[in-house]
């Protein structure tokens, strides 16, 4: 199924080799990458020190995984803490009344540092299935809500949302290193029904990059890549999360094995297939903030590698958000014969980061496809082509970004007075906000500023 590839293996990765990558144009000479061409894979000095730095921060990254973990652990189940009792003395109280609330990592009521920057769980019911938004900012509810646990997500798209829950789905990668961390499930996604519009809409929402997760970063940065038939060159990283297997293939249908391991894109179809076959009028629409939003990029190209051109036909969108680029020119082209303008909204905040990345030029050759719905710090939105600054380090746009950044920390305490209080941030956000004075890229990446721009951004923005 592969035509063409190019991987990294951590476990050749030496000291000794890794220098050699900056001094050698011929890549495929060292041991730790493989590829179908070994001998005619060379590379450019800027390409080469990308390289390099993207293998120094994945083994770094596998080096301080499990400290990761147990600090995010520990940083979550203090916020939670403190979110529902307001500082340390009410939660003395409550522990010697009886009256504490369950707030192990699977309850309903713990929510996840995303969760906890955007408290926001409800749909906003200023907009109707009649505007032209409604999708999308349903679609960046559900990609948000993707980052909480099983019985949270329930209980969101149950209670607040009064929709149908069809399941949470904790799946797993098959090159993925059981020691590396306690988390087996490095893929999750959620899926529920709206029946409230004119015919039942399924979304399939894919969780994107947990701040916490070493697995999900170390995928993020994986530079492999591999060429799918008819398709073109895709991330690799991004495929196996979807359900590569350790062959490098992608089989229409695997065998089920006693180990009970599902993967993210076949658990998912099965599912979507009994569902839409119940109804012949269900559509159904797919979703994901960051990785999440690759993941839901790749997933109909895999259904038209296997030919499911039924389920195909009933796809209504692709709703992405801070995604991003997940394949080359080919793939773009192949994409949008697939999807056509009306499929593809791919949403862009600001100077959001990772939109801008894996670089697009001519030694990575990633490419965004289709139109960009940017948006700016004001939520002013526009249709573009390309959002600008496409690479993010370039030195005209470094004074516009921090001052943005400045907006932004100020725009925190006028969105309240200005739209009411489901706009107020909280202490933790603004924390976000003061890290992108110097780094504003990633604060920019926040779900919080997507879900604003959806409901706040004109409904003639969605018109082609």
């Amino acid at each position: 199924m592969v035509e063409e590839y190019m991987l990294l293996d951590l476990d050749k990765v030496v000291v000794r080799e890794l220098c050699r990558l900056l001094l050698n144009k011929h890549i495929g000479a060292r041991p730790f990458i493989n590829s179908n061409d070994d001998d005619g894979l060379h590379a450019t000095f800027c390409r080469r020190f990308l390289i390099f730095i993207s293998i120094i921060i994945i083994c770094f990254l596998k080096f301080i995984s499990r400290p990761m973990e147990c600090f995010g652990c520990f940083i979550e189940t203090s916020l939670n803490l403190w979110s529902h009792y307001d500082g340390f003395y009410v939660l003395l109280w409550n522990t010697l009344r009886g009256k504490n609330i369950d707030l192990c990592r699977e309850s309903e009521n713990f929510s996840s540092v995303i969760g906890l920057t955007d408290t926001r769980v409800e749909l906003d019911d200023e907009i109707s299935h009649a505007d032209p938004r409604y999708i999308s900012a349903l679609a960046i509810m559900a990609a948000k809500t993707a980052y909480e646990n099983e019985a949270r997500v329930k209980k969101i798209v149950e209670d607040h949302w009064k929709m149908e829950h069809v399941g949470f789905y904790n799946c797993s990668n098959a090159f993925n290193r059981e020691t590396m961390t306690e988390n087996k499930h490095p893929t999750q996604a959620f899926m529920f029904i709206d029946k409230t519009g004119d015919h039942d809409l399924l979304c399939i929402s894919f969780r994107g990059t947990s701040p916490f997760s070493a697995d999900d970063w170390c995928t993020d940065l994986d530079f492999s890549w591999l060429r799918l038939p008819g398709i073109g060159k895709v991330h690799m990283g991004f495929m196996k999360a979807l359900g590569l297997q350790h062959d490098y293939s992608l089989p229409k249908e695997i065998e089920e094995h006693n180990d009970q391991k599902l993967y993210a894109y076949y658990k998912i179809r099965q599912v979507l297939k009994e569902k839409l076959g119940k109804n012949k009028n269900t559509r159904f629409i797919i979703t994901g903030h960051s990785l999440g939003g690759a993941l839901a990029v790749l997933f109909p190209a895999i259904l038209w590698l296997h030919k499911e051109f039924k389920l195909l036909e009933r796809l209504e969108g692709v709703y992405t958000f801070g995604q991003p680029r997940v394949g080359d020119a080919e793939f773009g082209k192949f994409m949008e014969d697939l999807l056509g303008v009306e499929r593809y909204l791919r949403f862009v905040y600001a100077n959001d980061i990772i939109p801008r990345v894996p670089f697009d030029d001519s030694g990575f050759q990633f490419k965004h496809f289709g139109c960009s719905y940017y948006s700016n710090s004001l939520y002013k939105g526009k249709i573009l082509s390309q959002e600008p600054n496409k690479n993010y380090f370039s030195p005209i746009s470094v004074v516009t970004m921090y001052l943005n950044a400045v907006f932004e920390v100020v725009r925190s305490a006028i969105l309240p007075c200005a739209f009411g209080n489901k706009y107020k941030e909280g202490i933790l956000l603004l924390g976000v906000r003061l890290f992108g004075l110097i780094f504003p890229g990633l604060s920019a990446h926040c779900p919080q500023d997507y879900v604003n721009l959806t409901r706040l951004s004109s409904p003639d923005t969605y018109t082609l």
